[in-house]
C-alpha cells in the first residue's frame, strides 16, 4: 500500500462518513466513478455517494470509521473499512434501535491520478441490522 493511497482512503472515510462534509466527494472520487454492489445493483456519480453517505449519516450517529488494508496491486487496493455508530435513525426499513452497531466493509478500489474510479463493496450491515431485531 502506498503512503498516498493510505492517505486518500482514510481521508475520504473520515471527511464523508464522521465530518459529513459532502463537497469532499470531488476531490477524492472522480466524476464518473461507480461503485458495484450485492444482487448486481450499483451507485454512481458524486450525486450517489453523497446520497449514500446522507442516508447513513442520518441513521447512524457518532460514526466512526477504521480502515485496514491487505493487498495492493499497480490499480487497485483491497481493503476493509469497520464503522461505528448508534442507530438513532431509520435505515433501509429499520427502525431506530438506539443500539450501538459495528459493521464491516470489504472493498476494492481502483484509484486513478489520486481518485477513486470504481470500487467493488460487500457490507455485513444489513446482518447487524437483522441480528439487532432478534436482540
Amino acid at each position: 500500500m502506498t503512503p498516498t493511497h493510505l492517505t486518500l482512503l482514510r481521508a475520504a472515510n473520515d471527511a464523508l462518513f464522521v465530518h459529513g462534509d459532502l463537497d469532499a466527494v470531488a476531490t477524492y472520487f472522480v466524476s464518473d466513478y461507480v461503485v458495484h454492489l450485492a444482487a448486481g445493483r450499483s451507485l454512481r456519480g458524486h450525486d450517489g455517494i453523497r446520497a449514500a453517505v446522507s442516508l447513513t449519516r442520518r441513521a447512524f450517529s457518532n460514526l466512526s470509521v477504521e480502515v485496514e488494508v491487505f493487498v495492493e496491486t499497480a490499480d487497485r487496493v483491497a481493503w476493509q473499512r469497520t464503522l461505528r455508530g448508534t442507530q438513532t435513525g431509520a435505515y433501509h426499513g429499520f427502525p431506530a434501535s438506539g443500539r450501538e452497531i459495528v459493521w464491516r466493509e470489504m472493498v476494492t478500489s481502483r484509484i486513478v491520478d489520486g481518485q477513486i474510479v470504481e470500487e467493488w463493496l460487500v457490507s455485513e450491515l444489513a446482518e447487524r441490522l437483522l441480528l439487532g431485531r432478534k436482540g
